[in-house]
């Protein structure tokens, strides 16, 4: 793919929509580690320094599909616990419910989880401070929207709503760093069983945590 120099504000909008599908067709590929500037580049058909027209860094990109997915999977999630919790149902169950939902839906979401895990250390890197104050409005609205999620299947949780919808994206992240082990680490489990403990599977420990989390900020009967 080719482009002519963009002339127009739709034209500019064209080119950034580009710019972000292409990523994002490469975080298919490979992990957010892996995703170049260099290749965007080459994907997209624009010179580098014409990708840093639209975005002032690998880094930025990765920083706003980070809000495009994130925003993806509330409206997804929305869906999810509308059919699976029970509304009736007691605060203990409904919390259950909510741990086991959340952790299947976000280790179903292996590129969204990998971009949570490289936000602090990597994204929010080589970015200017105006794209920092941009991504972090957006984030905390969209923190917003999920506590609002949350709340209204366990309203008991009450305050704590919003550590613990915070918790669970971090614990994401972070977990997820672990998924899928590498060859050698794999191969470490074969040859010594007892290791295997350590292997961790995403879904399984995320409802661990987020359970623990639940515990933590449902009020004392």
């Amino acid at each position: 793919m080719t482009f002519k120099r963009a002339r127009s504000e739709e034209q500019r909008e064209i080119r950034r929509r580009a710019i972000l599908d292409a990523a994002a067709a490469m975080l298919d590929e490979m992990p957010v580690a892996e995703v170049s500037l260099n290749e965007l580049s080459r994907r997209v058909g624009l010179a580098k320094s014409n990708v840093l027209r639209y975005f002032e860094s690998r880094e930025a990109v990765l920083l706003e599909l980070l809000d495009v997915f994130l925003g993806r999977w509330l409206a997804d999630l929305a869906d999810e616990l509308a059919a699976g919790i029970e509304p009736h149902t007691a605060p203990e169950a409904r919390a259950a419910r909510l741990a086991e939902i959340l952790s299947r839906s976000l280790a179903d979401r292996g590129v969204l989880c990998d971009l949570f895990g490289a936000q602090g250390g990597v994204l929010e890197h080589n970015v200017s401070v105006e794209v920092v104050k941009r991504h972090k409005r957006s984030s905390l609205a969209r923190l917003a929207d999920m506590v609002e999620l949350v709340r209204g299947h366990v309203p008991e949780l009450g305050a704590g709503a919003q550590w613990f919808c915070l918790m669970s994206l971090v614990s994401a992240g972070a977990l997820s760093a672990y998924v899928p082990p590498p060859p050698s680490v794999l191969a470490a489990y074969a040859e010594e069983p007892a290791l295997g403990v350590l292997n961790v599977d995403l879904c399984d420990a995320l409802r661990t945590a987020l359970t623990s989390a639940l515990l933590g900020v449902l009020p004392r009967a």
